[in-house]
């Protein structure tokens, strides 16, 4: 048995890149127990864990790399797999893509249960399936979600640009000095150009020219496999899916009205709540609430936008379209600011973060008007390497993490 599995480890582990690493690498307390990564697919969960493993381990007698979906894993199933290798000696084991097991709740149980002092790292790409079972697993084991590739991890992977990660403090009360310090002797405007349309996942590493395929793949999968099967969602009621991306990626930004949506589509207003709040848990949209309290912010998103800016234009090229530059501002600052910070809609201004600050999104000629008698409002302007006062380049948000 484990002459195949140990085969299929070094294969694996053979070409695993060591020059970079992902934000979340150095958040994560790797002297945890038990260990689960989740995150969309094709955010780099792999790597991140195997890197781990080379400068953790190193020793396939000591740490094993197993993907779940392997036919010679699924044969034997996980917990005999954990067991038989923990009784020669192992010391941790890795399941990758976990939720693909026929059930796995259940083996990872009963592995964490049995083996309490061996350490258990695993990873799934349905974060439906994996937040599923977090109200049982959450005392046993310590979750961490990957995020994609933001705009300072994309200048280190592509141009080897090492910048800082900045908080939300630091951009608001020091924009100008550090776009200063970024922009020298750099084509800032030009690489963010780049990155919004193609760099938000990490194999962009392995070329422009297949970029697209891929992201139109992820998409698929994210459809076909984690949407469908978690939702226990007939695959005839796909392609309604399918249209609500096309309907939020062809607007300007997409504004909710649930009512014409459900004309629209053909479906139920139930039904488009539902498709809308599974897409959102899927990762591949951001239904952006009202602000406040209250059953509105609850039931109703105000405004739907795509998860990032490179699924907009995935998904517009495929239906050879062009995405409107306004829709890419905002889908790009809420991808960036919304995963750590409160975002939702302002009564005034675009959107409000932390329940404190209010940003207007625009252009290189967007003004103060709309947001000029607001205490803490800022623009967030697209087209600007360095900004002054309260008017903020747009990139700068995409140093955050």
């Amino acid at each position: 048995m484990f002459e195949e599995l140990f085969y299929i480890h070094r294969r694996i582990v053979e070409d695993v890149p060591m020059d970079f690493k992902r934000y979340l690498y150095g958040e994560i307390d790797w002297r945890a127990r038990h260990i689960c990564l989740t995150g969309c697919r094709g955010t780099g969960k792999t790597t991140l864990l195997l890197q781990h493993y080379l400068e953790t381990y190193n020793d396939v007698e000591k740490c094993l790399y197993l993907s779940a979906d392997h036919v010679a894993v699924a044969g034997i199933g996980l917990f005999n797999i954990a067991r038989e290798y923990f009784k020669l000696g192992g010391s941790a084991i890795i399941i990758d893509e976990i939720h693909k097991s026929p059930n796995w709740e259940a083996e990872l149980k009963s592995i964490i249960d049995t083996f309490k002092q061996k350490q258990v790292l695993v990873s799934g790409s349905s974060a439906m399936k994996l937040e599923k079972s977090k109200a049982d697993l959450s005392r046993r084991v310590v979750y961490y979600q990957l995020r994609d590739l933001s705009f300072r991890e994309y200048l280190a992977l592509i141009e080897s640009i090492k910048l800082p990660v900045l908080s939300l403090e630091d951009i608001l009360t020091n924009h100008v000095q550090y776009a200063e310090q970024i922009t020298r002797g750099k084509s800032i405007l030009k690489l963010f150009n780049d990155y919004l349309t193609e760099g938000m996942y990490p194999f962009i590493k392995e070329g422009k020219s297949t970029y697209l395929s891929k992201l139109l793949n992820v998409i698929e999968k994210v459809l076909y496999e984690d949407v469908a099967i978690a939702a226990d969602m007939k695959q005839a009621n796909i392609p309604v899916l399918k249209k609500i991306l096309w309907l939020i990626s062809s607007s300007v930004p997409f504004q909710v009205n649930i009512e014409k949506m459900s004309r629209e589509l053909g479906i139920s207003k139930q039904y488009v709540y539902e498709y809308i709040n599974h897409l959102d848990a899927a990762g591949l949209i951001h239904a952006v609430p009202y602000g406040g309290t209250g059953y509105r912010t609850i039931r109703k998103p105000a405004k739907i936008l795509m998860a990032n800016s490179n699924l907009l234009f995935a998904v517009n090229r495929a239906m050879r379209a062009e995405a409107e530059r306004g829709c890419v501002r905002e889908t790009f600052f809420v991808s960036q600011l919304a995963a750590l910070l409160r975002t939702t809609i302002a009564e005034m201004g675009d959107f409000m973060v932390a329940d404190q600050y209010v940003f207007e999104i625009g252009g290189t000629s967007k003004g103060n008007r709309q947001i000029k008698d607001i205490a803490n409002a800022f623009v967030a302007a697209d087209g600007i390497e360095v900004g002054f006062s309260n008017k903020i380049p747009l990139y700068l948000f995409g140093l955050l993490y």
